[in-house]
Formats: C-alpha cells, structure tokens, sequence
C-alpha cells in the first residue's frame, strides 16, 4: 500500500514537470509563428481573400437553388385573398399581366423644365408626349407664348394634376373635370387611403388622365369620344365586340385595355372561339374575370364580372355567352375590363376590334 502511494506520487510530480515543459516549448514554437507573420503581413493577404471568394461563390451556387425553391414568401396570390375558389388549367392570368413594352420609362411625377431658345409649347408637348393644353393648365398660362429661361411644371401624362381638398372623392372630381372615375382609380400612380373605397387624402396630388377643364372641340386633334357599341357586331379581324356599352377607358401604357361600360349589367360573350383556360374571383384587381386562350397565339381577358358562367377547360364558340358584366375587384362601376394577348403580351383591343 506504501509502494502504491509512492508511485501515485511520482505520476503526478512526472504529469505535472512534462505539462510545464510542453507548455513553454509550445510558447517558443508561438512567438518564433508569430514573428514570421509580422514579418511576412500582407504576403498571403491575396491568397486569403482569393480563396475567400472562392468558397463564396461555391455556397451561393450550392445552396441558392435550395433556397429559392424553398421560399416561404414566394410572391403569389395567397388562398386567403380569393372570396371563392380560383380553377385554371396550363396558364397563370398574372404572368405577363404587365409585359406592355413601352419605349422609355414612364415619368411618376411633375417635373420642372426650363424653356431653352426656340422651344414652344407645341416642341415641349412633342417631346413629353403630353398635350399642349396639359402645360398651359398645369401652368396657368392663358397663351401659348413663352420665354427662354421660364421654368415650367410638365405632368407626367396628358390630362390633370389635382390637389385634394377635404370633401372630395373620385366621383366628384371625374365629374368636375369630364372623365369616368375608373380612369382616375387604372393610373398607377395615384394612391389611396383605402384601396377598397378609394379614400383620398386632403392635399394629395392627383393625377386625373384625360381631364380637362373646358370641354374641347370634337374636331380638335387627339380628342377622344365616346362611342356606343354593339355586342356581337364584327371587327376587321377575327374578334367581335365582347359587350353592349359606352368606351369609358380607352387603351394606354398604363391601361393596355379597353373600358365598356353599361348599367344594365348586360351580358358578355366570347370574342372569339377558344377555350377557357381561367375563371376565378379576387377581392382586388381583376375581380371576377375570364381567360379564354383563342389556341393562335392569342388570349383574351374578360374582368370585373358579376357572374361567370363558364368553367375552366370548357371550349367556348365566337359570340356564346361566357357571364354578366360587374363592378367585382379594382372598380368603381358597373364595367367590363377587357384585354387581347400577344405571345403573353398586352396589345391593343382597338387594333382587332375597329
């Protein structure tokens, strides 16, 4: 037992003498490394950074497919939007819901423009595809003569630029200055309080296209009208007239789409043969509205219904009755929002229906 408690004694003085002497072997091996670092400091900086990057990039093409495919906010329309269930078949109705193209970007704003020598109102118009009488009443000018070094305000569209004063609203100002509310509510510019009912704020600028204060002559250049049409009668191409109605909204970059109009809730009708390939209903945008793919390349867009009479998959025939017009989603009145696809592509109805 003696002989035990020796031997323990030793172990631990021998542990104990080894430990301290690798402790201060490890320290010289320590200061002889970091010696050569601060001597040699910037040297491998390259390489460091280089394999840095490298490494980098191998995680970015690794784990980026794994990340996107798994994306739990993924934009989409969420089930909880929709007041009912939306059914389609090989085709989303918002995939190119805004592939216009369009020459130049399209100005959000006001902007400020200095009169330059030999400018005119009729050059300034032309370059900022506007109206001349857009300047003069965003200006208040009551001529069209202006002066090299005056500063005027150009809209970003042709029509009006409106401060809100309180007890205003978008039926009362379309009223006031001769357009159809929906018109206010398409331009993507403006905003609201509400989305719902379209609430403005008191000193809010807003953009009214295609408002005028005085009333213009029906021969002046560019003054557009309202037409009475008649379901079913046929265009120059291969489309007919989807409803009975007025022209409230004509085709635009911001509203590649024709506006029909009828309080009489009328029906509407397929404008060409194809099959359907969307119904649905949303609480916003579209509202209740049809897609038909016309299987030539094109597809027509039918919005804001009532009522949807027709299901996904079904064909439908040249002028059958497809639903009943509405004021579901993005309106403010009994109307059909109606839209013809190219490639995927907004183009203008009035170019398949005059």
């Amino acid at each position: 037992m003696k002989l035990l408690s020796r031997y323990l004694t030793f172990l631990r003085e021998y542990s104990f003498s080894r430990a301290i002497f690798m402790g201060r072997t490890f320290e010289q091996f320590k200061d002889i490394i970091v010696a050569l670092l601060v001597v040699k400091r910037g040297k491998y900086s390259n390489s460091f950074i280089n394999t840095s990057f490298f490494l980098l990039m191998i995680t970015v093409l690794v784990a980026g497919p794994i990340i996107a495919e798994n994306n739990l906010y993924d934009e989409g329309v969420p089930d909880e939007e929709a007041y009912f269930q939306s059914t389609s078949i090989a085709f989303d109705p918002f995939e190119n819901a805004v592939t216009t193209i369009v020459s130049s970007k399209p100005r959000d704003r006001v902007i400020e423009h200095t009169v330059l020598d030999g400018e005119t109102l009729a050059s300034l118009a032309a370059r900022y595809d506007i109206s001349v009488d857009t300047i003069k009443w965003e200006n208040s000018l009551s001529s069209d003569l202006i002066k090299p070094g005056e500063v005027l305000s150009i809209p970003p569209v042709t029509g009006i630029v409106y401060t809100v004063v309180a007890g205003d609203n978008v039926y009362t100002i379309a009223k006031k200055y001769n357009i159809d509310a929906q018109g206010i509510v398409n331009f993507p510019f403006n905003d609201f309080v509400d989305q719902d009912t379209f609430q403005l704020n008191p000193g809010q600028l807003l953009y009214l296209p295609d408002g005028s204060i005085a009333p213009k002559p029906t021969t002046q250049t560019g003054q557009q009208y309202f037409a009475q049409i008649q379901a079913g009668v046929q265009g120059t191409s291969s489309f007919i007239w989807p409803a009975s109605g007025t022209i409230t909204s004509y085709p635009s970059w911001w509203h590649m789409a024709l506006d029909i109009a009828n309080s009489s809730f009328p029906p509407i009708i397929a404008s060409d043969t194809g099959t359907v390939t969307y119904t649905g209903c949303l609480g916003w945008g579209y509202g209740c509205h049809i897609i038909i793919d016309h299987g030539n390349g094109y597809q027509s867009l039918y919005a804001h219904l009532s009522a949807i009479e027709v299901a996904a998959g079904q064909a439908v025939s040249k002028g059958e009755r497809i639903g009943i017009m509405g004021s579901t989603g993005q309106s403010t009145g009994t109307h059909l929002h109606f839209e013809i696809r190219s490639g995927g592509a907004l183009v203008s109805p009035l170019g398949f229906l005059q």
